[in-house]
């Protein structure tokens, strides 16, 4: 038995030799080896017929947009594609820079009954809720929206939605989330006006506040948990029931605390205001946009003007409480029909004095997915196809500050790119059926 033990001792020492020979070959034979170059980064060549120039609202015929990995490495008439570069010819199309809707609201849909619709928001469990939300950043995506500004959501959903968009996990549009917006207590922020022995009362981390004081601290949470940039109201809305459409909300010293705060942590600040005494005390206090503005006289877009303050419309929003008026409650419905008299006359207006104008939609009131519908909505209040599409995409990218990166076709910018059948200047209706979207380098559809 000594014998064997003495053998089995020898045979490891052996194979423990052995195998740290060969380990030593290995490394050797590793270091005298050259480290393999990296693989070169995807090239695409897109080809079509047009390509719009959202700088100058001008198209270019005959375009071509070179992308290598996740940028546009070049633009022109007549590139050469580099050794492997795969070339897509979207024949008789227009290219343009991938869209931005400045106002949705991911994490929500309205349906054709309002009530079924409290029920559910009453009753979905987070989780629940947002898997619908990223089927809807999904379809937005593929609608040729490449980026959003997600202005409003309960459970910090949307800020949930944009982190896993972000980390690859799901598709969706590059997004900026508010997360809760800030108001008052009773005030359009706030919730229905539920018993509130059944519901909790809603606190700064929810974003009602009351006093200078607390709408800072509300900003506060806001930031902590993720924000890009704070939602406010100054003024009542149109799809709850507690308040006026466009009464005042908010004192002056408060607009000024939560304006104030949000740019000094270096975030960009959305009014939502129908009323325009509200909108007038909110530009007074520095805001950078005005959300719907229905009720906006000619003096406070005047000062919009002066100020660069932007208008984001959502026209969408109030056609689409339009075409669904009688399935909401009479206190909602006489709401909606005052804003809907007033925003379009206000949009013409604002057009005429050149106010600066972002497209927004306000999906989640209307269809996810639809939101190109706000293009023909504002060509067909006053401005031209070329401002409307520059307003879905320069102005988007300027209000939202990240011209630096999109919104524009240019050497060295993100590869966010869509392309329409046809000429949008001829007919802007064609934004509404894109043939080809890519984001970030990444085709996410083409046509078949």
């Amino acid at each position: 038995m000594g014998s064997d033990m003495t053998a089995c001792a020898v045979r490891r020492t052996l194979l423990a030799s052995l195998s740290l020979a060969a380990a030593a070959t290995s490394l050797a034979a590793a270091a005298e080896s050259p480290t393999p170059a990296p693989a070169a980064p995807h090239a695409v060549l897109l080809r079509a017929a047009h390509l719009f120039d959202s700088i100058s609202g001008r198209l270019i015929d005959n375009a071509q947009v070179l992308v290598v990995g996740n940028k546009i490495a070049r633009v022109g008439t007549n590139l050469s594609a580099p050794a492997g570069a795969e070339t897509i010819d979207l024949g008789d199309a227009t290219i343009l820079p991938g869209f931005i809707d400045a106002h949705v609201h991911l994490s929500g849909q309205s349906s054709d009954n309002w009530y079924g619709d409290f029920f559910d928001n009453m009753m979905r469990f987070p989780a629940e809720q947002a898997l619908y939300g990223a089927y809807n950043a999904r379809i937005t995506l593929e609608a040729g929206f490449t980026s959003v500004r997600d202005v409003g959501s309960s459970d910090w959903i949307a800020l949930g939605l944009r982190n896993a968009i972000d980390a690859g996990k799901i598709p969706g549009p590059r997004m900026l989330v508010s997360n809760y917006a800030v108001g008052s207590t009773g005030g359009h922020a706030d919730q229905d006006p539920v018993p509130p022995q059944k519901i909790a009362v809603a606190t700064p981390i929810q974003g009602v506040c009351n006093g200078p004081e607390e709408c800072r601290a509300a900003v506060r949470y806001q930031i902590k948990y993720g924000a890009n940039v704070i939602k406010f109201m100054p003024s009542g809305g149109v799809l709850s029931l507690s308040d006026p459409v466009d009464a005042p909300e908010l004192t002056q010293d408060e607009m000024n605390a939560i304006i104030g705060e949000a740019h000094a942590w270096g975030r960009k600040v959305a009014a939502h205001a129908h009323g325009d005494k509200a909108a007038k005390m909110a530009v007074q206090a520095g805001v950078d946009s005005i959300e719907h503005g229905s009720f906006l006289e000619d003096d406070t877009l005047r000062l919009m003007k002066q100020k660069g303050v932007f208008l984001v419309p959502t026209i969408s929003a109030v056609a689409h409480v339009e075409e669904k008026i009688a399935t909401f409650p009479p206190v909602i419905a006489d709401k909606g029909r005052a804003a809907a008299n007033h925003l379009r006359t206000t949009f013409r207006h604002a057009a005429q004095i050149g106010v600066p104008i972002a497209l927004g939609t306000d999906a989640a009131v209307g269809p996810h997915g639809a939101n190109a519908r706000e293009f023909n909505f504002m060509v067909q209040n006053g401005l031209t196809p070329a401002q409307a599409l520059m307003a879905g995409t320069s102005n988007g990218a300027r209000l939202l500050g990240t011209i630096e990166k999109v919104g524009t076709l240019q050497e060295g910018k993100l590869a966010d790119i869509v392309a329409v059948p046809g000429n949008p200047l001829a007919d802007i209706q064609a934004t509404e059926r894109p043939l080809f979207v890519m984001k970030d380098g990444v085709v996410v559809k083409r046509a078949r």
